[in-house]
């Protein structure tokens, strides 16, 4: 079984994706980690995240012991992912070992931007979680003012905008929900409202596909 989890950043789906794989034992993978993880490397040798060779060379032959490094969380790694993602040769680079993924036993749950309508267009659910600006906003200052980065929220905020327009304008696969998807709005949602949710929505059409 496939689980798409499309949605903006701090929208909550990373949490709960994680939470939908330990409850129903299946593998995970946060597709923004794999960009991240792109653009770590081309910063760490000095490149510029627009250069399309730099990329393509750092996106070759994804190491899954990457995905979960702590400098992935680095300041200035998710703008230079974000920089990454819309590079078209880049996300085509990284595309089969994301389909490779989601074909596991006995099923997979995959979240990002793309994943219902393009990485796995045929997946068995799709959720398209969200939030207002405002909500998403203060859940990612709070975490940056937990890690002890020193950012206003109105930074944050425009910094959250200014991602939204990235993802949502880019020409490779932008970032929209499939016809089919479950909207989630996330907004008076805490993580165990949210949870439950999707896992009504995801019983469901297991239980539809019987």
């Amino acid at each position: 079984m496939i689980i798409a989890v499309d949605g903006p950043a701090a929208a909550g789906k990373g949490t709960l994706t994680r939470r939908l794989g330990l409850h129903y034992g299946f593998d995970v993978l946060d597709t923004g980690a794999l960009y991240r993880t792109v653009a770590a490397i081309i910063l760490n040798e000095g490149s510029d995240p627009k250069d399309v060779d730099a990329a393509l060379r750092a996106a070759a032959n994804p190491d899954p012991k990457r995905f979960e490094s702590d400098d992935l969380r680095a300041p200035g790694i998710a703008e230079a992912a974000s920089i990454v993602a819309a590079n078209q040769d880049v996300r085509s680079a990284l595309l089969e070992f994301q389909r490779s993924f989601a074909a596991r036993e006995p099923g997979a749950i995959l979240d990002g931007r793309d994943i219902g309508t393009v990485v796995c267009p045929h997946a068995h659910v799709k959720l398209f979680v969200t939030a207002s600006v405002e909500a998403r906003a203060n859940r990612r200052w709070l975490e940056m003012c937990a890690m002890g980065e020193d950012r206003s929220l109105d930074d944050v905020r425009a910094d959250v905008l200014r991602r939204d327009e990235r993802d949502a304008a880019r020409a490779a696969s932008p970032m929209c929900a499939a016809d089919d998807a479950h909207l989630l709005d996330t907004t008076e949602m805490d993580i165990e409202a949210a949870f439950r949710a999707a896992v009504s929505i995801v019983d469901t059409a297991r239980s539809n596909a019987r």
